[in-house]
């Protein structure tokens, strides 16, 4: 390498976060220092021991790759192949919806009380039900998803957690293909509305628009999972979904009209509804 290409990784880092800041990009200082982190083959937390490190030839090559995909919009996720959640490490990518800091809500709900199986609907990356079990060593659990791509992620990252004799997954519409009964029933469905999609940030583009949306008002899902949940939980047992910031009160409703008991809607650490949980109705008297 001569003096003229050498460049350090601190000064091959300040023109890309002005190049990322300039484009509009949230973070990007952050954004910076996980590509290049990435490119140099090391967790992010020991990026700064290399500092004044030359860059070789390969390391600032990766990094303009991955610098231009992240100028395109890619989230850094898929960039890096993976987003930390819950304290592990999920594979991603266009096949399935990235697990976001706000979903640990609907995990610690569901951790709130005992429960020896869960399902989780439209699992996509299996996020919230391997997070769930690996809080649980003697849980089962099943995924579904209508996705065949989205259940061949979650199975990897099954098998990464070490979690596959825990972890079922199969294809299902909802509720078709499920059977049986569940302490537990987790989902985070799609329920941003058609109306809303295309004030959408540029990175959810690269996300299964599936997993995203509807089609129609938001609600679509909960008014399936609300119609029979109830016939799918073991007495006793419980309902926790994922919402978005203005649906839960109707979503609270749909859970009411069909009987369910203690139901509430939980905040985000910012006040947003996120999470309505819910208490399985009461059984059918014998005739």
């Amino acid at each position: 390498m001569s003096e003229t290409d050498r460049i350090t990784v601190q000064a091959a880092l300040i023109p890309a976060t002005q190049a990322l800041a300039a484009a509009g990009i949230p973070g990007a200082g952050r954004d910076a220092r996980l590509l290049m982190a990435h490119a140099l083959g090391l967790a992010p937390d020991r990026l700064t021991l290399v500092l004044r490190d030359p860059l070789d030839p390969g390391a600032k090559a990766a990094f303009a790759a991955a610098l231009a995909r992240r100028l395109a919009r890619e989230p850094v996720s898929h960039i890096l192949g993976y987003r930390e959640f819950h304290g592990h490490r999920f594979e991603v990518g266009r096949d399935v919806l990235d697990p976001r800091p706000e979903t640990e809500i609907l995990v610690a709900e569901a951790l709130s009380r005992p429960f020896a199986s869960v399902l989780d609907l439209g699992t996509g990356s299996g996020a919230i039900l391997l997070s769930l079990l690996a809080e649980r060593p003697r849980a089962m659990g099943l995924g579904t998803d209508l996705s065949e791509a989205a259940l061949a992620v979650a199975r990897r990252n099954a098998a990464a957690l070490d979690l596959g004799a825990r972890a079922r997954f199969r294809r299902a519409d909802w509720w078709q293909g499920v059977d049986g009964v569940f302490d537990l029933i987790v989902s985070n469905p799609p329920y941003i509305s058609a109306a809303e999609m295309a004030g959408l940030a540029p990175e959810l583009s690269h996300e299964p628009r599936g997993a995203l949306t509807d089609e129609a008002d938001g609600l679509s899902a909960y008014r399936e999972i609300a119609r029979q949940a109830g016939a799918f939980l073991a007495p006793g047992g419980r309902i926790a979904l994922e919402i978005g910031p203005t649906q839960g009160s109707a979503v609270a409703g749909l859970l009411l009209a069909q009987g369910f008991r203690s139901v509430r809607v939980i905040p985000d650490l910012d006040g947003r509804d996120r999470v309505v949980r819910a208490d399985a109705p009461e059984p059918a008297p014998a005739s």
